[in-house]
C-alpha cells in the first residue's frame, strides 16, 4: 500500500480547482451555444479543459485568461510538490485576480 503526498498547500489548490470549474461551468450554462463535436456521440464526458478549450473558441474567455489560470495553478503545484508554501499561495493569489470573482 502507498501512501498519497499532500503538500503544505494542497487543500488551497483543490478549493482553486474547484472555484475554476464552478466559473467554467457557470459560464457554459450562460453562454452561447455551440455545435457538439463528434466526441459528444461518443459517451465522453466533458473535463474542465475540454469546457474552457470550447468556451475559448466560443470567446467567454480569453485565450491569454486560460494560459494565466494554467501556468498559475502549474506554478502553485509545482510549489506545493516542494513545500514551499509561500510561492503556491502567490501562484494562487495571482490566479484568483485572473479568475475573478
Amino acid at each position: 500500500m502507498s501512501t498519497a503526498y499532500a503538500g503544505p498547500c494542497s487543500d488551497a489548490i483543490d478549493t482553486m480547482q474547484a472555484r475554476i470549474d464552478a466559473k467554467l461551468e457557470a459560464k457554459a450554462a450562460a453562454g452561447p451555444t455551440a455545435k457538439q463535436g463528434v466526441a459528444a456521440g461518443m459517451s465522453v464526458q466533458p473535463t474542465p479543459a475540454s469546457i474552457a478549450a470550447a468556451e475559448e473558441k466560443l470567446d467567454e474567455i480569453s485565450p491569454k485568461k486560460v494560459k494565466a489560470i494554467r501556468r498559475g495553478m502549474a506554478r502553485a503545484r509545482v510549489a506545493d510538490k516542494v513545500g514551499d508554501l509561500r510561492s503556491c499561495r502567490k501562484a494562487l493569489a495571482a490566479v484568483q485576480r485572473v479568475l475573478g470573482p
